[in-house]
C-alpha cells in the first residue's frame, strides 16, 4: 500500500507544489512588476475589476496570489471595498484556467516538456551573458522567466501523472471503496473531503488535479469529484483569512467576502451537482475533463450572479465609516 498508493500521492503532491511555485514565481517575475498599479487602474468598475482580474489570475496561475495583493492594496487604501469583490469575483473565474489545463491529460509528455524547458531556459542564460545580448537582455530576461514557467508546468503534469498510478491500489483498497460509497449516499461527504483537504494544503488546484487524475483513471465517479471541487471552493478561503489575521478592518472585509461568497455559491449549487456534471458530460465524455468543466462553469455563473452587488452604494457607506 505504502509503495503503491502512498508513494506516488506524496511524490505527485511534491512535484505539483514545485512546478505551481516555480510558474507563480516566473510569471510574477516576467510581467508581475507593475501587478499593483495595473489592478489599481484597471478596477475602475467592477465588470472592468472582474475580467482585470480574471485576466491576471490566468496568467500568475494563482488566484491566491491575487487575492493576497488585494489584501495588501485595500490595507494600504488604493483599492475601494466594490473593487476588491469585482477582483475576487474575476480570480474565481481566471484559476479554472489552471484545472482546464490538467484535465487536457498531456501528463505522458511531461518529462519531454521539461527537459524541452529547461534545456532552452540554459541556452538563454548562456545567450544572456554575451555582450551581444547587452543591448536585448530585458527581453532575454523576460524568455528565461516565461521558460521557467513552462518548465513549472511541466512538473505541475508530471506530478498529476504519477498521482494517477495510484489510481488501481487505490481502487482494490478498503478506505477510498468505502469513501465512494459514502459519498455516493450523501454529497457532504465529497464537499468536505474538498474543503478540509483544500485547508491544509493551502491549494485548490492541488486537490482537484488530484480529483481529476483519480477520476480519469477510472476510480473516482465525476459527481463525487465536482462535490470536491465544490468543497475545495471553501477550503480555499483559508488562505485568505490567515492573509488578513492582524490586519486592517478593510483587509478582513476582503478575507470575509471571500468567504461569504465562496461558500454561498457551495451551498447553492450542492443540491445542483447532478445537473452541473449533466451539463459538464454535454461538452465532452471524458470522467477528468467534466471535472474541470464543472468548475468553470460552477465559477463563471456564480461569479456572474454576485457581480451586481459590486454596484451596490452600500460598499461605499461602510468604506466610511
Amino acid at each position: 500500500m505504502i509503495r503503491s498508493v502512498v508513494f506516488p500521492l506524496i511524490y505527485g503532491l511534491i512535484l505539483f507544489f514545485a512546478g505551481m511555485k516555480l510558474m507563480e514565481a516566473s510569471l510574477h517575475k516576467a510581467g508581475g512588476r507593475s501587478l499593483a498599479t495595473s489592478l489599481e487602474r484597471a478596477t475602475s468598475t467592477p465588470l472592468k475589476g472582474m475580467l482585470f482580474s480574471t485576466g491576471i489570475t490566468a496568467v500568475l496561475q494563482s488566484s491566491t496570489a491575487v487575492t493576497v495583493l488585494t489584501i495588501g492594496l485595500v490595507n494600504a487604501r488604493l483599492l475601494s471595498y466594490a473593487r476588491t469583490l469585482s477582483i475576487i469575483l474575476g480570480s474565481n473565474i481566471g484559476t479554472c484556467i489552471t484545472t482546464e489545463l490538467l484535465s487536457l491529460q498531456i501528463g505522458k509528455y511531461a518529462l519531454s516538456m521539461l527537459l524541452f524547458f529547461l534545456g532552452a531556459w540554459a541556452i538563454t542564460v548562456m545567450l544572456g551573458e554575451t555582450k551581444a545580448a547587452s543591448r536585448v537582455s530585458a527581453s532575454i530576461w523576460n524568455i528565461q522567466y516565461v521558460l521557467l514557467a513552462g518548465a513549472g508546468f511541466s512538473l505541475v503534469m508530471l506530478g498529476i501523472f504519477i498521482m494517477q498510478k495510484a489510481g488501481p491500489a487505490l481502487e482494490q483498497g478498503g478506505l477510498f471503496p468505502w469513501f465512494i460509497h459514502q459519498a455516493s449516499h450523501s454529497v457532504w461527504w465529497g464537499v468536505i473531503a474538498g474543503a478540509c483537504l483544500t485547508a491544509i494544503v493551502h491549494s485548490s488546484a492541488a486537490v482537484i488535479g488530484m480529483a481529476i487524475g483519480l477520476a480519469s483513471s477510472g476510480v473516482l465517479p465525476p459527481e463525487v469529484g465536482i462535490a470536491i471541487v465544490l468543497g475545495s471552493n471553501v477550503g480555499t478561503c483559508v488562505t485568505a483569512v490567515m492573509a488578513a489575521a492582524g490586519g486592517s478592518r478593510a483587509g478582513h472585509f476582503v478575507a470575509w467576502s471571500h468567504v461569504l461568497l465562496n461558500v454561498s455559491g457551495a451551498l447553492l449549487f450542492i443540491p445542483l451537482i447532478h445537473w452541473l456534471y449533466e451539463a459538464a458530460a454535454y461538452f465532452t465524455s471524458d470522467p477528468g475533463a467534466q471535472i474541470a468543466h464543472a468548475q468553470t462553469i460552477f465559477n463563471i455563473v456564480c461569479s456572474l450572479l454576485a457581480l451586481p452587488l459590486c454596484y451596490l452604494k452600500i460598499w461605499d457607506r461602510l468604506e466610511q465609516r
